[in-house]
């Protein structure tokens, strides 16, 4: 659920590139194998109400949405801003998000997409790449951070949301066999742990003549448990190791809403849209793979509707109830794991914020709490705005900090920090070091450091160091993990690549707050460049 403001004239105010040629930062293309850690080793299944890794650890998922993929740009938005795709995965990592929730229509998984939107000065390797190009690199590099990514059908096509899994131009066989080409297409590669099989299934219509979707009804045309059965074993005959997030209704009869018309007269118990599970313990989703259904209801606040409830004498001690009336019960009664899908709120009401730190409290802490996946990373959200400001590098410091206990940052993505004097590693062997500027802008630039090892033994871990003039401040880092501590920044080698062999090159990239500036002192486990 989101409305994405504009971006119209973005483009524009980009700040034109330094002189010099490009140059692309080569990423495997290779399946990464998610990190032991906040997600666990290898695919994941469920034991009860838990979600668990291949070796039987409990996994808790603490993710964050990043859309775009599903609108006219067919890819993620903020790519046009000055903070380069694999500095915002940095930042999601570092703060402590281990799984990406990454919304798609079908539209861009169509032969010929074209993704749009693309700032080519600061991502130059995603310039002609098609959408499935672009998110296989996203995938890529989350996964070598150690994060997690599942896949949501958000909609049918890009024009907008559906109530019914499949629409006059986009059928049922389709949206099957679309999930069954990405099942395929990310197989042997665990990054990818699942499919959220359809975005917010909801009622339309007037009671009692419902055609919306429903829950439990029998009706195989709008009975969503049915279809989520039916897409779910087809994915599963492709992909047995994936989960399968299955969402709820808004009303399990599929008739009339009272989230969205506001005339309570012929509602029933209805709930948000994908968020209504009520019906689930009566009707369960049977898939043909045991361990594998993971239950994901969505959860708003008074910035996209507000319901009955927040205006109750008892707010907020009546919401866990409700809660557990639509959803919770799945969990406290062990019958299926819970992964909220979505959650999220601009922050602007009061009561927001008393709803946000209660249903943080609600989901638990610690590993054995239930999963979720904030909504959103965009800032450009309408109905919430996001983590990520305007632009798409600061943080909304009130938000994380109400999320930050119950985040679990993935290996490689955590949040210490090299001591002042850099690593402790005694000096190895030799290396040269080279600059490019790749581009700047009223107050920050994006550079290129490149160190090669000259040394004649293999550098194992590698870790680069260097340091800035004071007032110049990192602003993410990509092919490593990079961090400041006063002027001296350190790229440490991620744990997907860490041997840097005799004669080899690393090319560290970066953007920085402050006056363009080439790094200073460049040391190669403390061998001076």
């Amino acid at each position: 659920m989101h409305r994405p403001t504009s971006f119209s004239g973005a483009l524009a105010a980009l700040a034109t590139a330094a002189a010099g040629a490009l140059v692309a930062v080569a990423v495997s293309t290779g399946p990464a194998v998610a990190a032991p850690g906040g997600t666990g080793t290898g695919y994941l299944h469920t034991s009860g109400n838990q979600i668990v890794d291949s070796t039987g650890a409990t996994v808790r998922l603490t993710g964050i949405n990043w859309f775009g993929m599903e609108t006219d740009n067919k890819t993620f938005h903020g790519l046009w801003s000055n903070n380069p795709w694999r500095g915002q995965l940095d930042t999601m990592a570092r703060l402590g998000y281990n799984t990406l929730r990454v919304p798609y229509s079908n539209d861009a998984l169509k032969p010929g997409a074209t993704a749009s939107g693309v700032n080519d000065f600061v991502n130059p390797d995603l310039v002609g790449l098609s959408p499935l190009q672009i998110l296989d690199k996203v995938i890529d590099y989350a996964g070598s951070k150690g994060m997690r990514i599942i896949l949501d059908r958000h909609r049918p096509t890009a024009a907008g949301q559906s109530p019914l899994w499949y629409t006059s131009t986009v059928s049922e066989a389709t949206w099957i066999n679309d999930w069954k080409m990405l099942a395929q297409r990310y197989a042997g590669n665990p990054t990818v742990i699942g499919a959220d099989l359809h975005n917010e299934p909801h009622a339309e219509g007037t009671n009692p003549a419902a055609t919306g979707a429903c829950w439990g009804c029998g009706d195989t045309t709008r009975d969503w448990r049915l279809a989520a059965e039916r897409a779910g074993n087809a994915i599963l005959g492709v992909q047995p190791n994936w989960l399968i997030f299955v969402e709820g209704v808004s009303c399990p009869s599929g008739g009339l809403s009272n989230v969205w018309d506001g005339d309570t007269s012929n509602d029933e118990d209805c709930g948000w849209w994908g968020g209504n599970l009520s019906k689930a313990g009566q009707f369960p989703v049977r898939l043909n793979v045991a361990n594998r259904l993971v239950y994901s209801p969505h959860e708003y606040a008074t910035s996209v509707y507000r319901q009955s409830w927040f205006d109750a004498p008892d707010y907020p001690a009546n919401m866990p109830a409700i809660w557990d009336k639509y959803w919770g019960y799945l969990y406290k009664q062990n019958i299926a794991p819970i992964m909220m899908g979505e959650f999220g709120s601009t922050l602007a009401d009061p009561k927001d914020r008393v709803w946000l730190e209660k249903l943080m409290a609600y989901t638990g802490t610690g590993v054995t709490g239930m999963s979720f996946t904030y909504w959103s990373w965009n800032p450009n959200s309408g109905d919430t705005g996001g983590i990520a400001l305007d632009d798409w590098t600061n943080i909304n410091t009130t938000k994380q900090a109400i999320l930050q206990p119950y985040l679990i940052a993935p290996t490689g993505g955590g949040t210490t920090t090299p001591p002042p004097d850099g690593p402790t590693d005694p000096p190895t062997g030799a290396c040269t070091a080279s600059y490019r500027q790749v581009n700047a802008w009223q107050g920050g630039f994006q550079g290129e450091l490149t160190v090669k090892n000259t040394g004649s033994a293999a550098v194992n871990p590698w870790s680069v160091t260097w340091t800035w003039p004071s007032g110049v401040t990192l602003g993410s880092g990509w092919n490593a993990t990079v961090s400041q501590s006063g002027t001296t920044v350190t790229a440490a080698a991620p744990g997907h690549a860490p041997s840097l062999s005799a004669g080899g090159s690393v090319t560290v990239g970066f953007t920085a707050n402050g006056t363009a500036s080439a790094p200073g002192t460049v040391k190669l486990n403390g061998a001076s460049c």
